[in-house]
Order: structure tokens, then C-alpha cells, then sequence
């Protein structure tokens, strides 16, 4: 351990950190660290009690302010001349209304209706009517974004808003800790002094300044006013001396670590698997520093939430050989065949290796990264029957779906309902039942759905979109009323380019699970 003491800055470090972390009663992200707290007078620690705390070193009552909600509920990543939405879309729905319909909608859901929510979390809008400026809706849409792993969008709308207030410097510190940008949280926390930090926080920043000391003394103090339990004293220990502890037994790892505890079991040697844990840990393991089948895992799981970008998995795809077989390795050596074959134009060894990565892909649910990578491509050529219809699909669950479905000559019934569905046109289509009826049903709709016209009517627009999202997982699942509802909706209030590939990606993809 550094030996450089400076009991001052030590005393004040200590002093500085507050008891139980600000609480975020409306989030539904329960991984988030307890990094800030409202600071309280607390005594000296040293062996002479005082009656009176000496005053030039207590922290002064820091009062929190709220969120300015016309700035930052109103605050986003895409211009209306992108989205194409109406600036008032929120319209006439309560703020309490909209901030639990957005944290109570499910990531497991239809790439489409995902995509759709991106928008949405991300779009610049007026606020709710009655936003009141506390920001509900604007920590709702951050949340909504951890919680399906997209940390990076969040964190430019966190930059936007500044860590101007303890709940967005709690979210902005763990977004940095899972990228990998500690030091620069640190760097905020210190040069912002209405941020009250806890002891565990405090303690992890002043051991990356490289005030070692001050970090010890933070958490004996800690310890002795009962402000760090004693699992975070045996980590915290660990982190600041991992010397002490050679020899000792590794420590037991919680099943739901926030960011800070994650990292310093990463710094201790003992790093916790991502696997298990929240999506939003998997961008920790897209860091240089991880092993290539960790970071392929990773990628794969945050581009089957729509998190990252299908080039960016194909890079990683191309990067080396499989030194393995099954699992991700089949993956990657299924679409290393295909950009090889596709390179080389054999029209064979393309058949062969569409069908392989179809098969690989479509077993671990990334039907859409390939599609999104070749799909317009492999449509356009002309292959042998059951590659031909492979490629077909992916087509169509490309966004050139329409335009590929023009081009197609369906081979049987279900080709001529899928061409049918791209195009937006059902006339003539006789569905077999079922889920197919559905889906018809709803393309053929001219008006609104009883529910969602009372929405529409009552001037509460953003309500039905995301009631109509709600209903089409519902139709995923089996209730097929609420998908014909469901995706009438989107197409009657101006979103038929999502209603088409959701219905499609209905009929091509097994998202029942």
C-alpha cells in the first residue's frame, strides 16, 4: 500500500460520504449503484468525542433541486425531422402514466416493436403536460435504455442533462463503470460539489486518483459508523491490498452486483461473469482486455437486443480463426464461409453456407443481424430451390423487405402470404387460420380499434403507440385479438413500415418463449 498520507484530505474524503443512497422510487433498474447519498453531519473519528462537529470540515446541507423537465424531459437523440413523430405526441396521458408504461415494457419482444421503442426513448419531444419539470420521464427513458443494454445512447442524453442532480450522476457513474470510462466518473464526482458520494463510491474513486491512504482511511471510517457492511469491507479490503488477502479463499459473489461492486471484483482478479447478469454488463466484456469468445458472447447477446449494430458483430466475427467447435464458434465459422463464399461468387458454396448460417443464426436468435448483413444481397440471386428460399426470408426480414418482395415470384401459398404482408396489400388472401387470420385481419382494417380510437380521439397518441407495442407481444404469446389490435393500430396512426415487419418477422421468427 502507498504510503503518501494526507490525514486531512483523508478526514475530509471520510467526512464528505453519506449513509443510504438516494432512492429512484419510479426505476424498475434495481442494479444501479448506491454511489450518491444526502450527506448528514457525522463526528470526527478519533478517540476524543465531541460534542460539537468541528465546522470547518463538516460538508454544508446540500439541497437538491429538481430535474428541469422542459430541458431535460423534452431532451433527445433523434430530431423530429428524422422520426417523423409529432412533437406532442405525449399529448394528453399523465407523466406518471407514461413513465410506468415505459419501464413496464418487455425487451423480450419483436425486433421491430424494440426498434420502435428505440425511437421513442430517443426522440426529442415535448414533454408530458404535466412534466412539472422533476425529469420523470426523462429517468424513465434512461432506464428503459439500460435495461435493454443500449448504455451508450443513454449516456449522450445523460450528457445532455449534465450531472446536474444525484439520480443522473448515479446513472451517469455506472454507465461509465460498465464501458470502461471509471476515471472520467471519478473526475466528475470530485469536481461536482453537490454530488454526495457514498463510502464504497468514494473509497473506488480515491484509489484511482492514487490516493491510497485517504481510500483506508474512508473506509475505516465507513466501517466504524456502520455505512459499509462487511461484505463490502472484505471486497473493499481486497481492492485496496489485494497483498493482505494472498492465500485467503475468493470471495462469495453476489447474484446481482451493482457496476461498482462488479468492477472492483473485476480489479481483485475475481472478475464476476457477465452471462448471468443484466444485458447492460455485457458491454464490460467488449473491452480489448476480454478474451474473444467473451467478447463475441457479448456482442451476440446486445445485438439480439437491438444494441448493437450488425457490423459491429461481423467485425468481431472476422477477427480470427474458431479455435473451437460448437456454440459461437459455429457461428463464427458460419459466417466467415458465407463472406467467403459471397467474395468468391460460387453460386454452390453460397447455397451450402446460407443454409448453414441460417441454421447456426436462427438457433441463437440473431435471424435479423444476418438478414440486416446480406439479406437484399442473397435475395437477388438466383440459387437452387431451398436456398432460394432461405434467402427469400432473410430478404424479408431485411429493411428491403417491400422492395424484395416485389421482385420474388412466390414458389407456394405461404411465399404469396408473406409477398402479401410486405407489401402492405392482403386482398385475395386466404389464410389458413390462426395466427395467419390475425394478421390479415389487421392489414385489412380501414378503421381504428374501438380501445385505441378513444386514445387517438382524446388527443393521447404516445399512449396508444406504446399500448399497441404491449399488444403485439401479447399477440406473440398467443392472444390473438390483442395482435390484430395491436398492429391495426401502428398502421392506422402512421406506422405501417413497423406493422409489416413485425407481422412478418411473426411468421419467420420463434419468439413464443
Amino acid at each position: 500500500m502507498r504510503t503518501d498520507a494526507r490525514p486531512a484530505l483523508a478526514l475530509l474524503a471520510a467526512l464528505m460520504a453519506g449513509p443510504a443512497a438516494a432512492q429512484d422510487p419510479l426505476s424498475a433498474i434495481d442494479w444501479l449503484s448506491d454511489s450518491v447519498a444526502t450527506p448528514v453531519a457525522m463526528p470526527a473519528p478519533d478517540a476524543t468525542p465531541q460534542t460539537t462537529p468541528a465546522p470547518d470540515i463538516l460538508p454544508e446541507v446540500i439541497t437538491t433541486t429538481p430535474i428541469d423537465g422542459p430541458t431535460w424531459d423534452a431532451a433527445g437523440l433523434l430530431p423530429i425531422s428524422v422520426t417523423g413523430l409529432p412533437r406532442d405526441l405525449w399529448g394528453r396521458t399523465p407523466v406518471e402514466d407514461l413513465a410506468r408504461m415505459i419501464r413496464a415494457e418487455r425487451v423480450d419482444t419483436l425486433p421491430a416493436i424494440q426498434d420502435l421503442l428505440y425511437t421513442l426513448l430517443q426522440a426529442e419531444l415535448d414533454p408530458p403536460f404535466d412534466a412539472e419539470g422533476r425529469g420523470r420521464m426523462f429517468l424513465a427513458r434512461i432506464d428503459k435504455l439500460l435495461d435493454l443494454g443500449a448504455i451508450e445512447p443513454a449516456m449522450a442524453l445523460l450528457e445532455q442533462a449534465g450531472p446536474t442532480a444525484p439520480e443522473l450522476f448515479r446513472r451517469i457513474f455506472d454507465v461509465s463503470l460498465l464501458l470502461g470510462e471509471e476515471d472520467r466518473a471519478c473526475e466528475t464526482m470530485r469536481a461536482q460539489p453537490q454530488i454526495a458520494p457514498t463510502f464504497p463510491a468514494r473509497v473506488f474513486c480515491l484509489a484511482r486518483g492514487g490516493d491510497w491512504n485517504a481510500a483506508a482511511l474512508s473506509l475505516r471510517t465507513g466501517e466504524a459508523l456502520g455505512y459499509v457492511t462487511e461484505e463490502e469491507a472484505d471486497l473493499m479490503t481486497r481492492f485496496l491490498d489485494p497483498e493482505l488477502s494472498e492465500g485467503e479463499p475468493p470471495l462469495p459473489q453476489p447474484a446481482r452486483p451493482t457496476p461498482l461492486i462488479w468492477r472492483m471484483f473485476e480489479a481483485i482478479g475475481e472478475p464476476i461473469p457477465t452471462a448471468s447478469l443484466p444485458v447492460a454488463f455485457a458491454h464490460g466484456d467488449l473491452r480489448s482486455n476480454t478474451g474473444w469468445k467473451a467478447q463475441l458472447e457479448a456482442a451476440e447477446r446486445l445485438a439480439r437486443m437491438g444494441a448493437l449494430p450488425p457490423n459491429r458483430l461481423l467485425g468481431l466475427y472476422s477477427e480470427g480463426a474458431p479455435s473451437a467447435s460448437g456454440g459461437v464458434w459455429d457461428r463464427v465459422q458460419a459466417m466467415q464461409r458465407l463472406e467467403s463464399a459471397l467474395a468468391d461468387g460460387d453460386r454452390a458454396a453460397i447455397a451450402a453456407a446460407t443454409l448453414r448460417a441460417w441454421r447456426v443464426m436462427a438457433g441463437a436468435e440473431l435471424e435479423i443481424v444476418l438478414a440486416a448483413l446480406h439479406g437484399p444481397t442473397l435475395a437477388a440471386l438466383d440459387l437452387p430451390a431451398e436456398a432460394a428460399a432461405v434467402a427469400f426470408r432473410l430478404g424479408l426480414l431485411s429493411s428491403d423487405y417491400e422492395s424484395v418482395a416485389i421482385a420474388h415470384e412466390p414458389a407456394n401459398a405461404e411465399e404469396a402470404m408473406l409477398s402479401a404482408l410486405a407489401r402492405g396489400d392482403v386482398e385475395g388472401i386466404a389464410p389458413p387460420g390462426g395466427t395467419a387470420s390475425a394478421l390479415v385481419a389487421a392489414f385489412a382494417a380501414t378503421t381504428l380499434p374501438e380501445g385505441t380510437e378513444a386514445l387517438v380521439t382524446d388527443h393521447r397518441l404516445g399512449e396508444a403507440i406504446l399500448t399497441a407495442a404491449d399488444q403485439i407481444r401479447q399477440g406473440v404469446l398467443g392472444d390473438l385479438a390483442a395482435l390484430e389490435s395491436g398492429l391495426a393500430t401502428l398502421r392506422m396512426v402512421g406506422f405501417e413500415d413497423v406493422a409489416r415487419r413485425a407481422a412478418l418477422q411473426i411468421l419467420l421468427l420463434d419468439r413464443r418463449g
